[in-house]
């Protein structure tokens, strides 16, 4: 991955919101299941989390070149995803950690949600320390250790699957709970704080997650895991609100085909948050496009 304006991806990351002129025409949504009818197809997304940024940039481009005008719609936390997505306030979320990590989600809300396909295979939830501190390889290295850290593991959003698994799961499970705080603020807030901490050369403790632009834009290294208390690896998915496919079904059919690699996902992740492309994400997605069509046949240019 090339290197990048860390203070730019820093702010993309920690944004409540990005400028998003343009990216939706005025038409309003139609009543057939076909797209020349124009209807709107509106993505529910976390800005800080930046597969889904990504894959919903990647929407807007491709679901528009078949017809539908696409809006997109911010949030903070994913239970109100959720929620909001089996409520039907909007049609899509376009990178859900939908199998483990947000299952207690999908135990609730589930019913109401329809799995659309999954477009990326091996996403995990990690601990990652900076890769100067050589004698800290595995989370049970962490164990004595607190004062190195101040007694804190830096985390994200309070209500992220990856807070709850190393609060209720992977902390107990190596004994970490009593002599570590997990600190929980924000993406931005703990990207922030790792940035701190690695340009002052000084012991932090993260948690972080692949596929993430983070693990090969600090020199960080994952922990290995062999109790598994972050789980096991699975899919990202495109979720849709329920009857999703039935009311857009050449979106669907589009949608459900989407696979991406790691290649493919590094590139369109670098591009949406990188500098080359800063405020245009529009830009970024068009450029990816561009590079990627001969490899993936079912991307639209």
């Amino acid at each position: 991955m090339k290197k990048r304006n860390l203070i730019r991806v820093l702010a993309v990351a920690a944004a409540a919101s990005l400028t998003l002129a343009g990216c939706s025409s005025n038409t309003d949504a139609g009543d057939s299941g076909d797209a020349g009818d124009a209807q709107t197809i509106t993505l529910g997304y976390l800005p800080s989390w930046t597969d889904g940024l990504s894959t919903a940039y990647l929407l807007e481009n491709q679901l528009g070149k078949l017809g539908y005008d696409v809006k997109m719609e911010e949030f903070t936390e994913p239970g109100v995803i959720y929620a909001g997505l089996a409520n039907g306030d909007f049609d899509m979320y376009p990178s859900a950690w939908s199998e483990a990590t947000h299952k207690s989600y999908m135990d609730e809300f589930g019913s109401k949600i329809e799995d659309v396909g999954a477009y990326y295979d091996g996403a995990a939830l990690t601990i990652a320390v900076p890769d100067y501190m050589t004698d800290v390889n595995s989370i049970e290295d962490l164990k004595g250790k607190a004062d190195r850290f101040g007694g804190e593991i830096i985390g994200i959003e309070p209500g992220a699957g990856l807070t709850k698994q190393t609060q209720e799961v992977m902390m107990p499970e190596y004994e970490l709970d009593g002599e570590y705080d997990l600190v929980t603020s924000s993406t931005g807030a703990m990207l922030a704080t790792l940035k701190g901490k690695i340009d002052a050369k000084e012991d932090v403790v993260v948690t972080l997650w692949k596929p993430f632009w983070a693990n090969a834009a600090f020199p960080v290294k994952t922990l290995t895991d062999p109790k598994g208390g972050m789980g096991e690896t699975e899919a990202l998915h495109f979720l849709g609100t329920k009857g999703f496919s039935e009311k857009y079904p050449e979106a669907a059919k589009y949608i459900e085909q989407i696979k991406l690699d790691d290649d493919a996902y590094g590139a369109l992740e670098e591009l949406v948050t990188g500098d080359e492309y800063k405020n245009n994400p529009e830009g970024a997605v068009e450029a990816w496009v561009k590079d990627h069509a001969d490899a993936y046949p079912g991307i639209i240019q």
